[in-house]
C-alpha cells in the first residue's frame, strides 16, 4: 500500500489508501501492540470522520475498545497516550499536507512512535496476509475528555506575554482548538477557525508562500514576533519583527536559553546549523541524529536529553514524554523572547547572535538515482580533502573547518535533499555550484 512510510501512514485519501485499508489497520492494530484499548484523536480534515468511523469498526471488531478524544492536536494525543497509560494510540491527520491527503500517526506505550522499522512493516504484513475473524465480543467506543487536563499542563509553561506584541497564524489547523485558551485575546490571530479545506493557505509553514499572510500581519501590527503552526500543531515556526523567516533549527539554540538552569544533553537533526552547537557551547552536550519523529523521539529518550529540535520545526522535550509539541515550544520560546525584550533585545538581534554562517536552506532535487548521486557527492569531497567530521546515517553530513554539507534521500518523496553552510557567501556559492554539477550529471 502506497500510504505506508518511514514515519507514519499517509497519502491521498481514496487514492493511496481507502476506508477498507483503514478498517484493516484498525483491526490488526490491537494485535500488533498487544492491547485491548486504543486512544484515538483526529484533525478537522473533511475525510477524518470517515477514517475515524472505519478505524473504530476495525478496532471494535477485533474486540478492543476505542477511547475517543475527538478533535485534537497530534501532541494532545501523545500527551494522553503517556499520561493515561495507553499501550496504543492513533492520530488521524496528514499534518502539513494538502486537503486531499490524510493519514494515521500511531504510537505505543509512553507515546513512543511506531515507524516502519518499529511496527508499521508488521502491520502492513498483517493487512496483506492475515485473515479477519470478527470477535464474538465486540469492543465499545468510550468518550474520553482530555482537553482541560492538557491545557492545564501547557499552562505550566505559560509566560507573561503582556508586554509582547504577538501575531499568530493557525493555518486553519488544530492549533486553533487550544491557542486562545492559552494566550487569550492578547495576540492578533489569523486563520484560527478550524477548517479542513484550508481555504487561506496550505498548512505547511516551510513553504514561503504559506507565511506571506503572517509576514504582512507582523508588518501591519508592528509585532515583536510572528508565529505559524502546521495543520496538526506538532510543528511551529517563527518570523522576526522584520517579517524575516527564522530557520527553525536556530530556535533549538534559543531553547538552551530557557533551560539555562539545567544541564545534560540536547538533540539536533543531521541538517542543523553548526551555529546551534557553537551557541549552546558547553552548557549542553550536543547529540546529532536522523530526521523525523520516529527517530528523534526515541533518540532523545535513549540519551535522556533535556530538549531537541529539527529543521522542520519539531521541538522535543523530556518533560513532554520526549515528544514534540508546537504549542509547548511556542510558549517556551515566547518566555525567552519576552525576557530578551525586557533587556532591550529584539528577536532579530537575538537570532543574529546565533546565525553566524551563510546557509543554502534545504534544496530538493527530483532524481531517480538518489543513492548514486548522493554517493558521488560524498566520494568527490571525501577523496578531495579529509573531512573534520563525517556522519553516515540518514544520508551523509560532511564537515570541513569553514563549510559543511548534508545530503540525504527523502523518506517519503522522490527527492534528494541538499543543505550547505559556509562562513562566506562566496564559499557557499562555490560549493553549491560544485555539488549541483555532480547531482545534475545523474539527470
Amino acid at each position: 500500500m502506497k500510504a505506508f512510510h518511514a514515519y507514519d501512514i499517509r497519502g491521498v485519501y481514496n487514492q493511496d489508501f481507502n476506508k477498507n485499508d483503514v478498517y484493516k489497520i484498525g483491526f490488526f492494530l490491537p494485535e500488533l501492540l498487544k492491547t485491548k484499548k486504543v486512544l484515538v484523536g483526529r484533525d478537522v480534515r473533511i475525510s477524518s470522520p470517515e477514517i475515524y468511523e472505519y478505524l473504530c469498526k476495525g478496532i471494535t471488531d477485533n474486540g478492543a475498545d476505542v477511547h475517543n478524544i475527538g478533535l485534537s492536536t497530534t501532541p494532545m494525543v501523545y500527551y494522553s497516550t503517556a499520561k493515561f497509560k495507553f499501550d496504543a494510540s492513533v492520530m488521524i491527520t496528514a499534518s502539513h499536507n494538502a486537503k486531499q491527503y490524510n493519514g494515521l500517526k500511531i504510537s505505543r506505550a509512553d507515546a513512543l512512535p511506531v515507524g516502519y522499522d518499529t511496527g508499521l512493516n508488521e502491520l502492513e504484513k498483517m493487512m496483506n496476509n492475515n485473515e479477519i475473524v470478527v470477535s464474538e465480543k465486540k469492543g465499545k467506543i468510550v468518550e474520553l475528555e482530555v482537553k482541560d487536563k492538557y491545557i492545564e499542563f501547557l499552562k505550566g509553561y505559560l509566560p507573561d506575554v503582556s508586554k509582547l506584541n504577538i501575531a499568530i497564524d493557525c493555518s486553519n489547523g488544530m492549533a486553533g482548538l487550544l491557542i486562545k485558551e492559552l494566550l487569550g485575546e492578547h495576540p492578533t490571530y489569523i486563520f484560527e477557525e478550524l477548517d479542513g479545506t484550508f481555504p487561506n493557505h496550505e498548512a505547511n509553514p516551510l513553504v514561503p508562500e504559506n507565511i506571506v499572510d503572517l509576514q504582512k500581519l507582523v508588518k501591519e501590527k508592528k509585532s515583536d514576533i510572528g508565529i505559524v503552526f502546521d495543520g496538526d500543531a506538532d510543528r511551529v515556526m517563527f518570523v522576526d519583527e522584520n517579517s524575516k523567516f527564522i530557520s527553525p533549527d536556530l530556535m533549538i539554540a534559543v531553547l538552551a536559553d530557557y533551560f539555562k538552569d539545567e544541564e545534560g544533553k540536547f538533540l539536533q537533526d543531521i541538517r542543523t546549523s553548526k551555529a546551534v552547537a557553537e551557541y549552546v557551547g558547553d552548557r549542553f552536550e550536543m547529540n546529532m541524529w536522523r530526521v523525523g519523529r520516529a527517530y528523534a523521539a526515541l533518540k532523545l529518550r535513549e540519551i535522556d536529553g533535556v530538549f531537541g529540535g529539527e529543521l522542520a520545526g519539531h521541538y522535543y522535550f523530556r518533560d513532554f514524554y520526549y515528544s514534540d509539541s508546537g504549542l509547548m515550544a511556542a510558549l517556551i520560546l515566547l518566555d525567552v523572547i519576552a525576557e530578551k525584550k525586557e533587556q532591550g533585545i529584539s528577536v532579530s538581534q537575538m537570532i543574529s547572535k546565533i546565525e553566524v554562517y551563510e546557509n543554502s536552506g534545504e534544496i530538493n532535487f527530483k532524481i531517480e538515482q538518489k543513492l548514486e548521486a548522493m554517493n558521488a557527492v560524498k566520494d568527490f569531497f571525501v577523496n578531495s580533502e579529509k573531512p573534520s567530521a563525517f556522519y553516515d546515517f540518514d544520508g551523509y553530513r560532511i564537515e570541513y573547518p569553514d563549510w559543511w554539507l548534508s545530503i540525504r534521500p527523502s523518506n517519503t518523496e522522490p527527492y534528494l535533499r541538499l543543505l550547505v553552510e559556509a562562513k562566506s557567501n562566496d564559499l557557499l556559492s562555490d560549493k553549491l555550484k560544485q555539488i549541483k554539477n555532480i547531482i545534475n550529471s545523474f539527470n
